[in-house]
């Protein structure tokens, strides 16, 4: 509950969380709300979750960077990161 809390105040916080709650998808769903760069903590498994870095790309564009290179290549979440940020083009997938 206490890293709930810190990822719900500030979504960097999952920075500082302990590895299995990196891989925990609610949690990491939490903090990726809060702030889409989040996505940079979270385990390697959930960038590639398609649900959860959509929800980043649309907090922060930026977030499309550290998503699996599948995901960069997927044309809706590209349009998402680039509706937040247009200079997230740069990190979609050819």
């Amino acid at each position: 509950e206490l890293v709930l809390e810190a990822v719900r105040q500030n979504g960097n916080a999952l920075r500082f969380a302990a590895e299995p709650l990196k891989a925990d998808r609610e949690l990491v769903l939490e903090a990726v709300r809060q702030n889409g760069n989040a996505l940079r903590f979270a385990a390697e498994p959930l960038k590639a979750d398609r649900e959860l870095v959509l929800e980043a790309v649309r907090q922060n564009g930026d977030a499309l960077f550290v998503a699996a290179d599948l995901l960069r290549a997927d044309r809706e979440l590209v349009l998402e990161a680039v509706r937040q940020l247009g200079l997230a083009l740069q990190w979609a997938a050819d």
